[in-house]
């Protein structure tokens, strides 16, 4: 006995209970407590997986549980529009030590990274929208690190501990989520007509709030990006982002320094109510944002500041004089986008618009002596350039005062109707000559093609409002309607998959003109005598049909026109 060596006596060596390392526990291993990593732990070369829960404070394997919890549950929120976020969120100390081991999930082969059970979607398919989406979820609101987290199985750990937090509404985004959704937005900001540098805008989220747009400008981007990002699940969020501009917009307008923020941010809101289909709602913001338009003095010339001095009426809406060049092209594109939205017709002298890279550089076109508005319908078509947005405005331009002359059809004094109705005409036609051929907007850049399409349609659909009351009795009114309906078919052949996210929703109410022209064709060859074929005219609204079809995916603006033009073919 006395020879026995004193190592086996080792009373010294036996940890008292709870005092063994997590990995140590769960495995009922020997451990000798040696912080910070025992020797079992690194023996196995796992000293980083060597965690201690002695109840000062939570261990990296309980943080990142809570982490992959609160993931769980905000997918479940996406995914699930009934369900309602908890308020607070509750931790119970002792949860992991009944569970019998606080790390008994991670790593776990079997585990799926986040519950998806809602989905429609395999969750293991990479083209998920859910997995997508979750990848989205993780730049909103986690560090990059929570990304390599192991997945967690659906332990006892969630069925023992009961989260409440909340709600992250109306917190501020994250930076990387924030450029997310503008990344998500840069594609589409020509088809919602918006001229602003996004790339400004990217940059300053890294600065205070105060050097940033206001709220109800970003906000009614994210909006959008929800929007065409249809239909993953990243629209579920429209009605969140929608919430956030509508309680943004009171707060906008008390500052007239973020006055143009406000306006873009009407413009981009009556665009989506019209994209939507609700026409009272967009109509209502489209007006709100021309009025202050007017208020604040953007439509005339803002280089002479004498007109810049607002009358009494417009006392609260003045803005101070442009300080930069920037600020200067961003009052004149914020003009164009409502002008092409709700057309203006008051003596306009603001400059074409130009593309944002020019005011960036100075480049500022100055006005000449006639409006652009007066000089373009008196014929000079090329003023200006053919940039998407300068397009945009003069195919708006163009449609609008069709239907200001069309509706002056009862005033025909000394042949003035004529008169309009001749020029506005040979204006329409110079313009579409200076426009790219319909056959071959194919060879054109996908972003040059889809302001194409939609100047070409909004020219040809002037000549349809045009002409449209007269076409009953005139037999040269009629075939001008004829000829630019087909025309706009013609574009429609051209469009293919790849353009429908973006596309104009203005081009809705266009396409829909064309078919009830179409249609008009169709119910005269259907009732002459003797019977003449109506195969031509009938291929030609399937045409419109199946564009219309494609294109009520993302905007049901065109249903109504849609439901209609299938009952009369169906007839």
């Amino acid at each position: 006995m006395a020879n026995k060596p004193p190592t086996d006596k080792a009373p010294h060596t036996t940890l008292q209970r709870g005092k063994a390392c997590l990995r140590c526990r769960k495995r009922k291993m020997k451990c000798d407590g040696v912080k910070p990593a025992c020797q079992q732990c690194t023996r196995a070369k796992k000293p980083d997986a060597c965690e201690y829960d002695d109840g000062k404070g939570k261990t990296r394997t309980q943080i990142m549980r809570e982490t992959i919890a609160r993931l769980e549950r905000r997918v479940r929120e996406l995914e699930d529009p009934e369900y309602v976020s908890p308020a607070v969120t509750l931790y119970d100390p002792h949860g992991h030590s009944r569970s019998g081991s606080s790390g008994s999930s991670i790593g776990s082969p079997d585990s799926s990274f986040l519950s998806v059970s809602h989905s429609p979607f395999p969750s293991g398919s990479p083209t998920s929208p859910a997995a997508a989406w979750i990848q989205v979820r993780f730049h909103h609101s986690y560090s990059p690190s929570v990304l390599n987290v192991p997945s967690p199985s659906p332990s006892p750990f969630l069925s023992e501990t009961v989260y409440y937090e909340e709600p992250r509404s109306h917190l501020p985004i994250s930076v990387e989520f924030s450029t997310l959704l503008l990344d998500i937005f840069a594609p589409h900001q020509q088809q919602c007509g918006l001229g602003i540098s996004i790339q400004r805008i990217r940059e300053s989220l890294h600065r205070p709030p105060s050097e940033q747009p206001h709220p109800v400008l970003l906000n009614s981007i994210y909006l959008w990006a929800c929007f065409v990002s249809r239909p993953e699940p990243l629209c579920q969020q429209e009605d969140l982002y929608l919430r956030h501009v509508l309680e943004t917009l009171p707060d906008a307008l008390k500052s007239t320094d973020k006055l143009v923020d406000v306006i873009q941010a009407s413009c981009l809101l009556s665009m989506y109510y019209l994209a939507n289909g609700r026409m009272c709602e967009g109509g209502y913001h489209a007006s709100a944002a021309a009025a202050l338009a007017v208020q604040a003095g953007l439509s005339r010339d803002v280089f002479q500041h004498d007109l810049w001095l607002p009358t009494c009426r417009f006392e609260d809406f003045d803005l101070k004089p442009v300080k930069s060049s920037i600020q200067e092209g961003s009052r004149i594109l914020a003009f164009w986008q409502i002008f092409a939205l709700d057309r203006f017709w008051n003596i306009i002298s603001c400059p074409w618009p130009q593309e944002m890279s020019d005011y960036e550089t100075g480049l500022v076109n100055r006005c000449t002596s006639i409006p652009p508005i007066r000089a373009f319908l008196n014929g000079d078509v090329s003023s200006g350039g053919f940039t998407p947005m300068v397009l945009r405005a003069k195919a708006s331009a163009l449609l609008a005062q069709a239907d200001v002359v069309a509706n002056h059809s009862g005033v025909k004094q000394n042949g003035r109707f004529s008169d309009e109705q001749t020029n506005l005409d040979h204006t329409i036609g110079l313009f579409l000559s200076m426009l790219v051929p319909i056959n071959q907007l194919n060879q054109v850049i996908p972003e040059e093609k889809q302001s194409l399409i939609l100047a070409h349609t909004l020219a040809n659909c002037a000549t349809i409002h045009l002409h449209r009351a007269a076409a009953h009795d005139s037999s040269l009114s009629f075939e001008k309607c004829s000829h630019a309906a087909r025309a706009c078919v013609t574009v429609m052949k051209q469009i293919n998959d790849q353009d429908y996210p973006f596309l104009d929703p203005v081009l809705a109410p266009c396409w829909s003109n064309v078919a009830d022209h179409l249609v008009m064709e169709l119910d005269t060859l259907e009732s002459a005598w003797p019977i003449m074929s109506t195969s031509e005219v009938r291929d030609e609204l399937n045409i419109i049909l199946h564009v219309m079809t494609m294109f009520s995916t993302r905007y049901p603006v065109v249903t109504p026109a849609l439901n209609k033009l299938q009952k009369r073919l169906l007839s």
